[in-house]
């Protein structure tokens, strides 16, 4: 199968990779980068402003001990910040489908004594965590790049424990602004992301509609 990678015209985040036979309409087809280019566009300065890192995790309310799992981790923005979150009773699952990525996020959490990060490789409908302990799994910007997203929410889900979380952080589709305003398969409406996760056993528990006014949705769903 020959493999595509997808980025946002805005954030060029998650790096999760589509399927071949995806439509031509999903954007920009980026092959043949090595993980230095990328990191270097994932770690732009106007970019990690917008990520607003540090009020996120704030947002968050990681307690010691907890589990969380990154999804599209691309080069490990949040890695140190959930780390130091959940301390070394903790653990960080950091899932992307770049093997590159996820080596340059070990040689970081090596480097800054990050003991408690695993770097997992997960597959186009699948985080393949390696075990079912997630107290909070995370996706921001990454949901509208991947092409199958139920299916794989519903395989993230299994993963999570009764009473854990999924925080999902995604480009609002009535934003004019947009940057895929243009093409209604790269957006995903917070409507759908709540049906989604209804159908999984999930309901919004959170809400942070603060951060991102206008731009994004920020909602932490729980499961019952």
């Amino acid at each position: 199968m020959r493999m595509k990678i997808y980025l946002s015209s805005f954030v060029l985040v998650g790096l999760l990779m589509f399927s071949a036979g995806a439509p031509a309409s999903y954007a920009l087809q980026l092959g043949g980068r090595e993980a230095p280019d990328w990191i270097d566009r994932l770690e732009r300065p106007e970019r990690l402003a917008g990520l607003k890192v540090e009020e996120v995790v704030q947002r968050l309310a990681l307690k010691p001990g907890m589990v969380i799992a990154d999804i599209g981790a691309g080069s490990g923005v949040f890695t140190a910040p959930f780390s130091n979150a959940v301390g070394p009773t903790g653990k960080v699952y950091s899932v992307d489908i770049e093997q590159g990525l996820l080596d340059h996020i070990n040689q970081r959490a090596r480097q800054e004594n990050l003991s408690n990060v695993r770097t997992v490789l997960g597959k186009f409908e699948d985080p393949s965590i390696p075990a079912k302990d997630v107290d909070m799994a995370f996706i921001h910007d990454v949901l509208h790049h991947i092409e199958k997203r139920e299916t794989y929410l519903k395989a993230l889900a299994g993963y999570i424990k009764p009473g854990g979380m999924l925080t999902i952080i995604d480009m609002d589709p009535s934003d004019p602004k947009t940057p895929h305003k243009d093409d209604p398969t790269l957006l995903v409406s917070r409507a759908d992301a709540d049906k989604w996760m209804a159908a999984l056993g999930f309901h919004p528990a959170k809400v942070h509609s603060d951060l991102f006014p206008g731009t994004k949705y920020f909602i932490v769903y729980q499961k019952h």
